[in-house]
């Protein structure tokens, strides 16, 4: 791979030990994809949650943090994706004084980096949001999904060492979505049914990922009648990502990248029809009426201020049932202005609980379903129920309005 001085300088040593491993990683990366050099980035977003990275990553981050400051610092911009423990919240979760003391460890490492503990996978409605042709190194595939279609940044998925590299190199190999001709269609899709809600607009994601099937396809979508809101296009990339290892598509006079068919080489595709019966079909894998609902969740992705809104006019004066739960995950930011706006104690006067920098699925689910016997989840994400049938649940999938009453009658509604 083709280095620059700086880059060759980093490589010899010249910056510090961890500068020499990060840039060594990214050249080992950039080598397996055939990048021919590496490209600036502006930001970096890491998912490190403590169930991933364990006590080996965190000792690996404790170490780093040993070297001057000069050395370890990083060198652009660098948030955190939710985090796997609410340090204010987690022995009535279930979760073990072991996992907090991880997060602990974790957070001073990061700390000593110069990383910012934003701990949101909705950084770009939050915190900074990347602009059309910005190069950045994200990390949750929620957030890439959303800056690269969205926005018109461009991002690949980045592994927690990845983005970890490329926080203290500010580098990136340039490969996949850093390059014009990865950004242009290879799937057209016609939508027949028009989404309304967030999860009608969740489920077309997870169709659109379902059918495409591929990290290296690029959906190209018309027939939408309306644009979708932020929080629309949030859980529709979100689904996408999760059912089809998506990081880009393009909505054929929405997003910015695609004003036209031609301009992203779509007119030249056969185009598949999006159906009622798709979306009917995807729905209807997920549990229905009169079913028991151990816990009701609201995450993946974490909810926004207008969300958090939503859910506290939703709920009202009701009470939760004594025997359901229900958990509402958002970011730092959002619980703050949350708080003060009177949304937070709204919300849990009903006896739901609302969990701050964490996200449901990577908060040692599995632990914390058998700590507390949930066995029925039900969420208005089609991300989340589509993960936790692999950590022992049995997720129904439902529309805000239905999961507020299904929490309050204790059955889905």
């Amino acid at each position: 791979m083709k280095l620059n001085d700086e880059e060759q300088a980093m490589l010899a040593g010249e910056m510090g030990e961890p500068r020499r491993w990060a840039i060594d990683h990214m050249m080992k990366v950039g080598r397996m994809f055939d990048a021919a050099d590496l490209v600036p980035v502006s930001q970096v977003h890491m998912m490190a949650d403590p169930e991933s990275v364990g006590d080996a990553g965190t000792s690996f981050m404790e170490a780093m943090a040993k070297h001057p400051e000069k050395d370890r610092r990083v060198a652009v911009p660098m948030i955190t994706d939710p985090r796997g423990v609410d340090l204010n919240y987690y022995s009535p979760l279930g979760q073990t004084e072991d996992m907090a003391n991880i997060e602990r460890r974790f957070i001073a490492a990061s700390e000593k980096l110069g990383i910012l503990m934003t701990n949101t996978c909705v950084n770009y409605q939050t915190v900074m949001a990347p602009i059309l042709g910005d190069h950045v190194a994200f990390g949750d595939t929620g957030v890439v999904i959303y800056s690269n279609s969205a926005c018109g940044a461009r991002s690949n998925f980045e592994g927690g060492p990845s983005a970890l590299a490329a926080g203290l190199s500010g580098r990136t190999p340039r490969y996949g979505l850093h390059l014009d001709e990865n950004r242009r269609a290879t799937k057209r899709y016609v939508v027949r049914q028009q989404p309304k809600g967030l999860t009608d607009w969740g489920v077309l994601g997870a169709v659109v990922g379902r059918m495409a099937g591929s990290y290296w396809e690029v959906p190209a979508i018309e027939g939408l009648e309306a644009v979708p809101t932020s929080d629309q296009m949030k859980h529709m990339g979100a689904a996408m990502a999760s059912y089809g290892s998506t990081p880009l598509f393009h909505l054929v006079g929405i997003t910015p990248e695609a004003p036209t068919l031609a301009a992203v080489g779509a007119d030249k595709l056969t185009a598949e029809e999006v159906t009622k019966a798709d979306l009917d079909q995807l729905r209807s894998s997920f549990g229905g009426r009169g079913d028991k609902v151990d816990v009701v969740v609201f995450a993946a992705p974490q909810l926004s201020i207008v969300e958090m809104q939503q859910v506290a006019d939703l709920v009202g004066s009701q009470k939760i049932h004594k025997d359901s739960a229900m958990i509402v995950c958002t970011s730092p930011t959002v619980y703050a202005d949350a708080t003060r706006m009177g949304l937070i104690g709204r919300i849990e006067a009903s006896g739901a609980k609302v969990l701050e920098g964490t996200c449901f699925y990577n908060q040692y689910a599995r632990e914390i379903g058998e700590a507390n016997g949930w066995k029925r989840l039900l969420s208005n994400s089609a991300k989340i129920v589509n993960i936790l049938g692999g950590y022992g649940y049995e997720p129904a999938l439902a529309d805000m309005e239905a999961c507020i009453a299904s929490a309050v009658a204790g059955e889905i509604v």
